[in-house]
């Protein structure tokens, strides 16, 4: 089968697209841009064309080879002229979701979803990581990339395929897993769940769906990770590995998670002493700072700085208010203008100045933007052994990383 993959270099749909290689399909791609899967996709020789997706590369494919599926990002427009093409050839057209269930059901491999609004993708990494180390095989979706490994694999002696379910766009409820891990549910995604009411309703439904159902659970005392939302994540994974292979050694599932190396943007070191996390929510970034401040009292760091762009306007509106204790425990906030994406036109759009008001830190908080200038005051907090940390869901990781990893 011919597969056409529309976005695959981001973290959504490239891991997709190399799952689909290892399982034998051939793969072809169009993306705006490199992204964070660019170089895993160069390196698996996949055909892609990055530049304005204006349908000739895919015409071509279709003419040179032959398009069987066309899959599509839930960021792609309805009217993009690649699905007009694509549908108007009588070509099947999907988002990830509908693809995925139709492999996993002809691969027979029993699905470990791992649902909720935080924590999944590391806790998604650490099961993988985790059957790695035990030598159990493990096909796999992970949601972003990882240092030991593609962030898609398919392994033809497994049995489990781990996936990072998202309920965004109600993707999740594609699939009826036969095991279901639930990190926790927190209101997310206004844009697609109105109510609260509503994001909890689509959990249930997931749950309902599954065979059997793991949730969030308390840390155990033998996890030694640094900060409690891993240590917690982590005990997830364990739960979830000794329900599908009670017979193994139960300190050897956790030695294998007490040395879980990370996750892309999931509190990953990019330099010494600087981080990059997806936190864009304020749970998630409580969680985090703690995380942080954990590891700046074990480390002996003069202070803890955290850069935040925050992500979305329309999210922006349903949580401004639960910032205001978000950031206890910072030493000193640079806050960036929001990254706007999927909005609703109809809202204003906040200022970082009306997002900041009211916080418990107000007064460590400075609003800046990605320049010469933020990149010198960070150097110079950094030469004065400053633990730094950035939380975005947006571009301000490109940028992170541009002028400070290694």
């Amino acid at each position: 089968m011919n597969v056409y993959f529309s976005g695959i270099s981001g973290t959504g749909i490239g891991p997709l697209a190399e799952l689909a290689q290892d399982a034998g399909f051939t793969v072809f791609g169009s993306d705006l841009k490199p992204g964070a899967i660019s170089d895993e996709l160069k390196s698996r020789q996949i055909e892609v064309s990055y530049g304005e997706q204006d349908g000739v590369f895919l015409r071509k494919k279709i003419d040179e080879n032959g398009i069987d599926w066309l899959v599509y990002t839930s960021a792609l427009p309805k009217d993009h002229i690649e699905l007009q093409i694509a549908q108007k050839a009588g070509i099947r057209c999907t988002k990830r979701d509908e693809f995925l269930a139709e492999l996993i059901k002809q691969k027979n491999l029993k699905m470990i979803a791992v649902a909720g609004t935080h924590g999944k993708t590391t806790t998604t990494a650490m099961i993988v990581w985790a059957m790695m180390q035990l030598e159990i095989p493990v096909s796999y979706l992970i949601g972003t990339t990882i240092s030991w490994g593609n962030g898609g694999k398919f392994d033809p002696d497994s049995e489990y395929f781990v996936y990072e379910a998202d309920e965004y766009d109600y993707n999740f409820l594609a699939y009826h897993p036969y095991l279901t891990a639930i990190t926790c549910i927190d209101y997310d995604h206004p844009d697609i769940y109105p109510t609260v009411e509503d994001y909890h309703a689509a959990f249930d439904k997931f749950m309902s769906q599954s065979e059997n159902v793991v949730k969030n659970t308390a840390a155990n005392s033998g996890i030694t990770l640094v900060g409690g939302l891993r240590r917690q994540d982590a005990s997830i994974a364990l739960e979830v590995i000794e329900k599908i292979k009670p017979e193994l050694d139960f300190q050897k599932i956790i030695d294998a998670l007490n040395i879980f190396p990370g996750a892309g943007r999931r509190f990953e070191e990019i330099a010494s002493g600087i981080y990059s996390d997806y936190g864009h929510h304020p749970n998630e970034i409580a969680s985090t700072v703690k995380m942080a401040t954990e590891l700046k009292a074990r480390d002996n760091y003069a202070g803890l700085a955290v850069i935040y762009q925050p992500h979305q306007n329309t999210r922006q509106h349903r949580v401004r208010n639960a910032y205001k204790h978000a950031f206890v425990g910072v030493d000193k906030i640079f806050w960036l203008p929001t990254y706007l994406t999927r909005e609703n036109p109809d809202l204003a759009i906040l200022t970082p100045e009306e997002l900041v008001e009211g916080t418990e830190t107000q007064d460590r908080t400075e609003i800046v933007s990605l320049n010469d200038e933020l990149i010198e005051r960070i150097n110079q907090l950094h030469n004065d052994n400053w633990l730094i940390v950035l939380m975005t869901a947006g571009p301000a990781d490109g940028w992170l990383r541009e002028h400070f990893a290694n």
